[in-house]
This record gives structure tokens, C-alpha cells and sequence, in this order.
């Protein structure tokens, strides 16, 4: 093992709990998150008639990581536009930032309902090392289909402590870039953030980590690119949770 791979190693296993993402580092779903809002907004733009069409690096720049309807926000935003926002419970069909926002849930909820889900082998075998070594887990997550998505990767077993859009909502606490929500987690688990360890692939979830005090933040280059990611606050980046081991 070469001094970098040895202080990888170092950083993970001298923790005491793991604070995981979901969509891109346990499971592919980012793909898939990345599907529906681009199908979403290029029905969006189309159906306006707005001359700047829907561009992969949008979900990167605007969307990947954040709460739902901050996403929405945001995108629209880079595209100068304002729309209300609506209920939550907006119905789909509605022009509103929740009502695009719901749409977009709605879309996503068919793929993985026609597709399934599976999770990464390498992420997969990490869990279990990290178990094996009597760390803690805890799935932190922007999306609120987290449960579901866990279910049907057949992850939900391994993780005590999910807080996700729902419970973030329900709680009060800000999404990604802020903190809150993985320190929330620790709490929940009992540790001091100091003995937590973020694993992430978004830019707003390292940077989450980054701000807020855990022993290390292990990026996972599932797009956003390496030093993406490390300017972002990463402690180091790897291409698979496998590279750690």
C-alpha cells in the first residue's frame, strides 16, 4: 500500500461512524436523478418556448446534491426565470417551483419502478468492511425517496440512521451545502462529529462535510471530477469505494 492509499485507509478506519450520501455513492440513482431533471426541464424549456435549452452540465452546476425544490431554484434562476412557488403538495401539472419539483419526483419514481435499482458492487463491499470493523452507518441524503431507494437496492438493513429530504423538512433543517443535516445524523448515532467521516459525490454535500467539523471527507468521482471535488473541501477522492480497501 503506497503512503496515500495508507492514510485513505487511516482516515475511514480510525473513525467511528460512516455518514454516507445515497444517489452516486451507494447506489447509480444519480443517473437517474440526472435523467428525470433533464426529462423535466426539457419539457419545461420546450413547452416556454426558452431559447436556452437544458444542458448536462446544468445538473452538475445547478442541481446535483441540493434539496429538491432548491434545485428547481436554482436552475431556473441560471435561466432568469421566476415562478411562484406554490404549496408543497403541488400538484405535478402546475408551472410553480413545487409543482416542477413534484414532477420531477414523479418522473424519477417511474424510472426506478421500471428499472429497479442496484447498488454499487464496490460501495456494497466497503459496508460490509466497515462493519466488520463495528463502525457506525448513516445514509444522509437531499432526496426524499431515500427509504424507498434503499428498499429496493436491498441497503436498508445495514443503515439505522437515515435522514433525508423528508426528515430534514420535517425537522427543520437546511439542506446541502449546510451541515446540518450530517451533523443531525451524528447525533442520531451518538458521535461526536469529530469521530464522523462524510462520504460523498456531490459538490454541495463535500462541501456540507467540509463545513462541518467531521474527522474527513471522502469524495467519490462519479462525474463531478477530481478536483472538483477537492477544491470543493474533499480530503481525498476516489473513483470507487472499492479503492479503499
Amino acid at each position: 500500500m503506497t503512503d496515500t492509499r495508507a492514510t485513505q485507509k487511516t482516515a475511514w478506519t480510525g473513525a467511528t461512524a460512516l455518514l454516507f450520501d445515497l444517489d452516486g455513492v451507494l447506489t447509480p440513482t444519480a443517473v437517474v436523478h440526472e435523467q428525470a431533471w433533464q426529462e423535466l426541464f426539457d419539457g419545461y424549456l420546450a413547452e416556454t418556448g426558452h431559447p436556452d435549452g437544458y444542458q448536462e452540465s446544468d445538473y452538475f452546476d445547478h442541481i446535483d446534491g441540493k434539496p429538491r425544490f432548491d434545485g428547481v431554484r436554482d436552475f431556473l434562476t441560471s435561466r432568469g426565470i421566476t415562478l411562484p412557488e406554490g404549496p408543497t403538495d403541488d400538484d405535478p401539472a402546475n408551472t410553480s417551483v413545487q409543482g416542477l419539483g413534484n414532477r420531477k419526483n414523479r418522473i424519477f419514481n417511474e424510472i426506478v419502478d421500471s428499472r429497479g435499482v442496484e447498488p454499487y458492487a464496490g460501495s456494497v463491499r466497503f459496508i460490509h468492511a466497515a462493519l466488520e470493523l463495528g463502525l457506525k452507518l448513516a445514509v444522509v441524503s437531499s432526496s426524499r425517496n431515500a427509504p424507498a431507494v434503499l428498499k429496493a437496492a436491498g441497503l436498508e438493513g445495514y443503515f439505522p440512521v437515515v435522514v433525508d429530504g423528508q426528515v430534514a423538512a420535517a425537522v427543520g433543517l437546511p439542506g446541502k451545502p449546510d451541515p446540518a443535516t450530517f451533523r443531525y445524523a451524528a447525533e442520531l448515532l451518538d458521535v461526536p462529529a469529530e469521530g464522523c467521516v462524510v462520504v460523498e459525490d456531490a459538490v454541495s454535500g463535500v462541501q456540507a462535510g467540509s463545513a462541518g467539523n467531521f474527522r474527513a471527507v471522502i469524495g467519490v468521482d462519479r462525474g463531478a471530477g477530481h478536483q472538483t471535488l477537492l477544491d470543493a473541501g474533499a480530503t481525498f477522492v476516489v473513483d470507487d469505494l472499492d479503492d479503499l480497501l
